[in-house]
């Protein structure tokens, strides 16, 4: 059995921000189950028996090698892709960059890995990283 195919799968990601006020992104490679070519906010599936808040941690890590400290829950996002093939529920996070310098760590699911200033993101982001981009906005300090 399959998540987010199969049954309803639970997601997660970070907004993650440095000291800069910069945001971390990461771009999908063309060949990624879904947002394939867009750019997306660090993050991937919770496995039974953790929170989905080490979740984040842990994908973070495992996709960039950094360590974060998550600060709160930012929104929930539900995608149900076109076809209908694909159900997940992911929620974001707001983080803050603790320690590690950002690396590809999965060059098979990304092209890119890079900070970006709030102000100047990229155009295309995928739909979950925008909305909690947009959560991140409106309950900022610092924009």
């Amino acid at each position: 059995m399959t998540p987010g195919k199969d049954f309803i799968g639970i997601g997660c990601g970070a907004i993650i921000i440095n000291d800069k006020n910069e945001i971390l992104l990461l771009k999908r490679t063309a060949n990624s189950r879904i947002d394939s070519g867009l750019w997306a906010r660090p993050g991937g599936q919770v496995e039974f028996g953790e929170t989905i808040a080490e979740a984040v941690g842990r994908e973070v890590k495992e996709e960039t090698g950094i360590v974060i400290k998550v600060i709160r829950q930012l929104e929930m996002f539900e995608n149900i892709s076109e076809d209908k093939t694909q159900h997940w529920i992911s929620f974001g996070f707001l983080a803050e960059h603790v320690s590690g310098e950002p690396t590809n760590t999965e060059p098979d699911k990304h092209d890119e890995i890079k900070w970006f200033l709030v102000d100047q993101l990229p155009n295309n982001l995928a739909e979950h990283t925008k909305k909690s981009v947009e959560v991140y906005l409106k309950t900022a300090k610092i924009i």
